[in-house]
């Protein structure tokens, strides 16, 4: 029996847009880069943690270089993917052996999401790990709140569903990982308004790549909802949370 086709939640093609758009945008001085520097700490401070030192490496979508720069300064042979440059997250990988593979920021996005678990830990050697990080439910609930209200009584689909903590951990347990650890962290940033959220959003590849988008804000609807943003914080400033998901595991 031929086995069922993931659902089309995201389109791969507005996917890779946005992330070659990201990419352009990280070149700009000043560009916010706050979500994959929270990410890399993180994998950073389980490494130490756990005292794995890994001889080889795969890094997928980390834009700043930054973790691939540490690996390689402690004598980790480090190779790097980028979705915007062709590589398929959900076939199987050209490469494979590796001791540590870490995913940041690109498993929010795959439609087959098992599909691509099953693909890195195929990729990693016998007894390697995986740590990937992803947005995550619970994600940016104020602007999905003012989304719905500006919309009215006919919302149109503008934010990603996302993977929750159970979600994750069950999908470690369905694709065989060992050791599975799921946990999630929040990272709260405060924004003077929506036009500088979405600002950043763009900068940081978290814009829209649904397969259906739905349309745009009218000009009213816009107005309404930065209004709205600004009415949700206080001093000029509002405090929008980031729920970053963290999946780790090792192939035994």
């Amino acid at each position: 029996m031929a086995s069922k086709a993931p659902p089309r939640i995201f389109s791969p093609t507005r996917r890779i847009a946005a992330r070659r758009r990201m990419l352009g945008l990280q070149t700009l001085p000043d560009a916010p880069r706050y979500m994959i520097d929270d990410m890399v700490e993180d994998v950073l401070e389980r490494l130490a943690f756990l005292r794995f030192e890994p001889a080889s490496a795969l890094i997928v979508g980390d834009y700043s270089g930054k973790l691939g720069r540490t690996l390689e300064a402690q004598g980790v042979q480090v190779t790097q993917a980028e979705p915007a440059d062709g590589f398929a997250e959900e076939q199987p990988y050209p490469f494979e052996g590796f001791d540590l593979i870490a995913s940041l920021g690109t498993l929010d996005t795959v439609n087959d999401v098992p599909g691509a678990l099953v693909h890195i830990r195929k990729a990693l050697a016998q007894g390697g790990m995986m740590i990937a990080s992803f947005a995550s439910a619970g994600c940016l609930p104020v602007l999905r709140d003012i989304m719905f209200a500006a919309d009215g009584d006919r919302p149109s689909p503008r934010l990603h569903p996302s993977i929750d903590v159970r979600a994750g951990g069950q999908l470690l347990q369905r694709t065989l990982f060992a050791d599975p650890v799921i946990d999630q962290r929040p990272l709260k940033v405060a924004f003077r308004s929506l036009d500088r959220l979405v600002s950043d959003l763009r900068a940081q590849g978290l814009s829209n790549v649904l397969a259906d988008p739905g349309p745009p804000l009218s000009k009213k609807a816009l107005d309404r909802a930065r209004a709205a943003f600004a009415d949700a914080g206080e001093d000029g400033r509002t405090v929008e949370v980031f729920e970053i998901l963290t999946l780790s595991g090792w192939k035994r």
